[in-house]
């Protein structure tokens, strides 16, 4: 599998530096392996009329959500945040409208 160049946002870089070592960690896996597989870490989130999020849960504390361009095989993490504020933000089903 062809590598992904990550992305990260500011806002979520800046969050980002302030967690546990596990969480930087497992953003960085996202560039080897992006997509949603047999793990179930990973979930393609559907929203209709927008472009296809991802949510990746890292242990049962956080929640990073990111996009794939698969042309030009880059990964951009987007929000990074704690599981609790995930769920008020979009709902458990993780259906963005």
């Amino acid at each position: 599998m062809v590598a992904y160049s990550l992305i990260i946002s500011k806002k979520a870089l800046k969050y980002l530096e302030q967690l546990p070592e596990i969480v930087r960690s497992k953003c960085k896996t996202l560039s080897e392996d992006p997509f949603p597989g047999k793990h179930g870490d990973k979930e393609l989130i559907h929203r209709s009329g927008h472009e296809d999020i991802y949510r990746l849960h890292v242990g049962r504390s956080y929640t990073v959500f990111y996009k794939i361009s698969k042309n030009e095989k880059i990964v951009k993490i987007l929000e990074v945040t704690t599981i609790e504020r995930a769920h008020k933000l979009y709902g458990r089903s993780g259906g963005l409208s």
